[in-house]
């Protein structure tokens, strides 16, 4: 048994994790209203990241996990920027979702409970993400560098921005979602053959790769950056019958998601050409 999987300051950190997830779900299931998308969704992010976080904990605690075919320090890195972005998105969707002002009632008392669990469970994961990631000139575990780091951030924006597609019926709209798509399945194959060590099986330097995917990638957010914008407002302004869930709304969300990726591709390539050339 190891106990400092537990005593340690990422031990530590995981232990609040998993108990505000906890909290937060406990709490959220007792007030039974959580059956919209949106509800479905945070409470999958709760548990989810409840359920990994205590098997992580357990495998590191009894030592299991070096039996295991995969890159441990990269799959907890990777996993605890994930579960981060996960969970702070929860904790900005649930409330403006399901609290309704003025809060009086013990339902909503619990849902503002709920919120500040998710809050707090979101720093927990930042501090592990904070004490994980690698040291300058330490490129031991790949996916807890920057670089690293940056491609589950824009992985995970393309996953929000594929949930925000709805029409997309012109060519230039199609290219940008293709944009979204082809940069998002090499990223994710990136990060799975990180975390499965499959990487050395690839005939070419990974790190030159990387530093050519990345500038691809941001050459291809750059014309999506343009073109979704001009194909989406160009002469539609928001329609006044729009509802909550309004097509316009979603291009607008879709416009500050692509902004986001082309920036964190942006940040990725000066990373990733300072490791391999400086």
């Amino acid at each position: 048994v190891n106990l400092r999987a537990l005593t340690s300051w990422v031990g530590i950190a995981r232990l609040f994790a998993v108990v505000l997830s906890c909290l937060a779900f406990s709490l959220v299931a007792s007030t039974g209203d959580f059956r919209s998308p949106y509800g479905t969704w945070c409470m999958f992010t709760w548990c989810f990241c409840f359920v990994v976080t205590l098997l992580v904990l357990l495998l590191e605690l009894l030592e299991l996990y070096p039996m295991l075919p995969l890159s441990w320090d990269d799959f907890t890195s990777a996993f605890s920027m994930l579960a981060t972005l996960m969970i702070l998105t929860t904790s900005v969707v649930f409330p403006a979702i399901f609290i309704i002002s003025p809060c009086s009632n013990n339902k909503c008392a619990r849902q503002a409970v709920a919120t500040t669990a998710s809050f707090l469970c979101f720093f927990a994961y930042a501090v592990e993400v904070g004490l994980t990631r690698a040291k300058p000139g330490d490129i031991s575990s790949f996916l807890s560098t920057v670089p690293g780091l940056l491609k589950v951030f824009e992985a995970y924006v393309a996953c929000l921005i594929f949930s925000l597609l709805g029409r997309y019926n012109t060519p230039g709209l199609m290219w940008c979602v293709a944009v979204y798509s082809i940069c998002f399945i090499f990223t994710l194959l990136i990060i799975i053959f990180t975390i499965g060590r499959c990487l050395t099986y690839i005939p070419c330097p990974l790190d030159k790769m990387l530093v050519g995917y990345n500038f691809l990638a941001l050459l291809m957010y750059i014309t999506a950056t343009v073109i979704w914008p001009l194909y989406s407002f160009r002469g539609h302004g928001r329609p006044s019958s729009c509802g909550r869930n309004c097509w316009w709304d979603n291009h607008l969300g879709v416009t500050f998601l692509t902004i986001f990726n082309l920036i964190a591709y942006l940040v990725d390539l000066i990373y990733s050409s300072r490791m391999v050339f400086i």
